[in-house]
């Protein structure tokens, strides 16, 4: 009961601080004339009225679009009505981040930042010698892994806009409200050039530096006054890095590249020490200390404001200097100021000169291509190398002795080693947590994380001073399947084990949501990455290993988004727990962790998961045998259910023509191509995640979020074991998750939208299946969970969709109303000039729909 009070009492606060300021702001907002059309918000309130009116009488997009000019305007020519459409999408992207500020500055008000899920709200509940064990010698920590996937639509100075408004409705200065509005209207939301690596990485530390620097500092201030610092022990909160370092499927990133993201790290933390070592300054005017901070701030100023120097500072050297400055103000100066010296001995101990760890990422396939290349025109391996079996190249690369040089070789090979050259460059410079991390996308076998550790023997690494971590990437469904057996072979092979030996006997596997969901279904992906963390769990301890999961997650529930941290809590003692490791993507950079407040709790939400699943809850593990064969059997029928979707000859056809998905390389909205490989024929294998997921989520249809989920359940109904299943969803919070995200896809689904396809001669069968098995999940979660509507256990995030979804209601309108012309063009082989101005709203309405649904791919 006193549950439902707190929700009821929070989303009364959303209702004030959000949905009814909302409400206030966007009629001052509509009312603004920034263009020629000077009723452009008022018309686009109408036009919003006639979607939801017209929706309801079954009418499509294009009618409604044509209707509405008829009824409501006077336009008749066609240049003026795309006029005005383009004018509606960029109102509605403007509302977008109206709302969006208005969430981020009523954050505190309906999130108890002391209640569940909190440090505050775990420091008073376990004991602090319990809790220092877990942190100092198990090794409880969580790492945030920043990425530069292509969903980040706000360009920078729309994030500062974003920002500044937040501000200034957070303390209802509605003048300055006014003149950001203002300002939002003239400032561009389109990038005009296609993002460098260089730029994202840019983008992205700008959250370092104003985000995670000041949130993740405020975590360790509270747990560093707990738990006495241990010297050499990993911080609780780390920060990873991939812009500049992944280059799986991204040309465009380079060595220089990397080498120039890495400096950036550096100059950013140096700046941020340096901006709180000024501010040490103003305060440690005493004898004996002053001298020491004054030593301090040159330094770092020598290594950000003097072009082109850069010393050899460490972080060691900075902590050794505070930690004399505190035993000074402890001994001398009665402690005074002494949390604002402790507040950067935490800072220093976590981001050290790298601020977050650079990765480095390639495909196993580009890896295997490089070593056949150093094969062909090196002696350092047999000229028959290709052709030799697996054993026999283990057995090259344990005998390897020579290094080679990047002359005569292709730009690929030649980067891939200059790039793991690169790496001792940047330990030098940052620090060994720099950048001492290779991913290998696609692992399948042993072979292709061994080959990874041959290149840094070619590339003239020694092996006993090889601080790298070598982490294979597990993510389709049979990958995920074989993965114990591939590390099982690394563990009992010497020298790889020799290689872990001299990395305290620890490895790191990444397991991937994004292709498994692609590959297996919403259901069978779950499960199967859950098995392997099981079976890779139990491979690990059996040798001796302290495995640590690094987990590829996006935005939404089909990308292991969605009840993130509940997800981790759920883990029973069957699998290894000790660090929650994860990717940050996209638009859950700014949704989830775009504010100091929301950064800190959800940073919380997951450190405090990471702690109960290692000693809250105890279980033997989060399936009951019974319970484990009976969700196997679920995840089985609805894998099959979703193959027969996705086998379906007219599949990749209906997403290609039906949704946006050709229009996510004009969006100039990141370096990377939405495809590997450079075939113009359209496969699955090759589509990339964000796009197939993000298509779906424009469609409002998100099928990656549940389909098969209605099939089974009706399937195991059908053999009297609902029941079992009710029982299921109340015990096991893993698989409550896994349903709660599932309902979370379904409620922002709105197939009224492309209902007129249901009648089309082409695409009519495949919108039939995706609708009849949304209808059918939908009855079964009811029957399931009990609750007559979706998302009922969370009702401030299912005010918050709604919501938004009401606002790009236009937008959704409008990108079908243009998708529906293009088609009607290219059936007929018209060529009109109007076709390029309809491609380029189907892009623009892009934006406003990613925005608006902050986990959508």
């Amino acid at each position: 009961m006193n549950m439902e009070k707190q929700l009821t009492a929070g989303l009364q606060e959303f209702q004030n601080n959000v949905a009814l300021k909302f409400q206030l702001y966007n009629s001052l907002f509509t009312s603004l004339p920034f263009h020629k059309i000077e009723k452009t918000g008022i018309l686009l309130s109408l036009f919003l009225n006639v979607c939801e009116e017209s929706y309801e009488k079954r009418l499509s997009p294009r009618t409604i679009v044509e209707e509405f000019f008829e009824k409501h305007t006077s336009y008749s020519d066609i240049k003026d009505r795309l006029d005005l459409l383009f004018r509606f999408v960029q109102y509605a992207e403007r509302q977008v981040v109206l709302f969006d500020a208005l969430e981020d500055a009523g954050f505190s008000s309906f999130n108890d930042l002391s209640g569940p899920g909190t440090i505050k709200n775990l420091l008073s509940q376990i004991d602090r010698s319990e809790l220092i064990k877990l942190i100092q010698d198990e090794g409880i920590a969580i790492r945030l892994v920043l990425t530069a996937h292509p969903t980040q639509f706000y360009p920078g100075p729309v994030l500062g806009i974003i920002n500044d408004l937040s501000r200034a409705l957070a303390t209802n200065n509605t003048s300055q409200v006014n003149m950001y509005l203002q300002q939002l209207g003239k400032t561009p939301f389109l990038k005009k050039k296609q993002p460098t690596p260089y730029d994202e990485a840019v983008s992205l530390i700008w959250y370092l530096e104003n985000v995670f620097y000041h949130a993740a500092g405020r975590i360790l201030n509270i747990i560093g006054s707990e738990i006495p610092t241990k010297p050499g022990h990993e911080p609780v909160i780390q920060l990873g890095f991939w812009p500049g370092g992944d280059r799986d499927g991204n040309p465009f990133v380079t060595t220089d590249i990397t080498l120039r993201v890495a400096d950036a790290l550096r100059g950013a933390i140096i700046k941020s020490y340096y901006l709180d070592i000024r501010k040490l300054k103003k305060r440690l005017t005493f004898r004996g200390v002053d001298s020491i901070i004054g030593d301090l701030e040159s330094k770092l100023y020598e290594n950000i404001f003097i072009p082109g120097h850069k010393t050899r500072i460490s972080a060691k050297e900075l902590l050794e200097d505070l930690l004399k400055v505190r035993d000074i103000i402890i001994n001398e100066h009665n402690g005074l100021f002494l949390h604002m010296v402790e507040d950067m001995i935490y800072k220093i101990e976590a981001f050290g000169l790298h601020f977050a760890s650079l990765d480095i990422r390639q495909d196993s396939s580009v890896i295997t291509a490089v070593m056949e290349e150093i094969a062909e025109k090196t002696n350092a391996l047999p000229k028959n190398y290709p052709s030799l079996s697996i054993e026999e190249k283990i057995q090259c690369i344990e005998n390897i002795k020579a290094t080679v040089d990047t002359e005569g070789f292709s730009d690929i090979a030649s980067d891939t080693i200059k790039s793991i050259q690169a790496i001792k460059t940047i330990q030098e410079y940052n620090g060994e947590t720099g950048c001492h991390r290779y991913i290998i996308s696609h692992s399948q076998n042993p072979l292709n994380i061994l080959e990874v550790y041959a290149l840094f023997k070619l590339s003239g690494w020694k092996e006993e001073e090889m601080k790298i971590d070598i982490i294979p990437l597990f993510e389709t469904v049979e990958d995920l399947e074989l993965a114990d057996k591939v590390m099982e072979q690394l563990y009992t092979g010497s020298f790889y084990r020799q290689h872990l030996k001299r990395r305290n006997n620890r490895q790191t596997i990444m397991v991937g949501f994004s292709d498994g969901t692609k590959d297996g279904g919403y259901l069978m992906a779950n499960r199967s990455i859950y098995k392997a963390r099981e079976r890779l769990s139990e491979i690990s301890s059996k040798y001796g290993i302290s495995v640590i999961f690094f987990d590829g997650r996006g935005g939404p529930p089909s990308r292991g988004g969605g009840k993130t941290s509940k997800f981790y809590a759920s883990m029973g003692s069957n699998i290894a727990n000790k660090q929650i490791q994860l990717t940050i993507q996209g638009q859950t950079v700014s949704s989830n962790f775009g504010t100091i407040d929301s950064a800190r709790y959800n940073m919380e939400q997951l450190l405090t998961a990471c702690v109960r699943s290692n000693f809250f809850e105890k279980k033997p593990s989060t399936f009951t045998g019974e319970e484990d064969e009976l969700f196997g059997e679920l995840a089985e029928i609805s894998f099959n259910a979703y193959n027969e979707l996705k086998n379906h000859p007219g599949f990749l056809d209906y997403l290609a023509n039906v949704s946006p998905l050709k229009y996510y390389g004009m969006t100039n909205i990141a370096s990377r191509p939405a495809k590997r490989g450079k075939s113009d024929k359209l496969t699955l294998e090759d589509l990339r995640a964000i796009p197939f997921v993000g298509s779906w989520s424009q469609l409002k249809q998100n099928l990656t979020g549940y389909y098969g989920v209605g099939t089974a359940l009706k399937a195991m109904d059908n053999k009297g074991k609902m029941e079992e299943l009710r029982n299921l969803y109340s015990r096991n919070l893993f698989f409550k998750t896994l349903i709660d995200n599932c309902e979370m896809s379904m409620l922002k689904c709105f197939f009224p939208l492309t209902a007129y396809l249901a009648d089309d001669p082409v695409y009519g069968n495949i919108w039939k299946m995706i609708y009849q098995e949304y209808r059918l999940t939908k009855e079964y979660l009811q029957k399931l969970t009990g609750k007559s509507m979706l998302m009922a256990d969370f009702p401030i995030e299912r005010a918050s969709i709604q919501m938004r979804e009401k606002i790009v209601l236009p937008i959704t309108t409008i990108q079908q109303f243009a998708m529906n012309m293009i088609r009607e063009m290219d059936e007929k082989g018209i060529q009109n000039p109007t076709r390029e101005v309809y491609e380029k709203l189907v892009m623009r309405c892009s934006f406003g729909i990613i925005n608006a649904s902050r986990n959508s791919a």
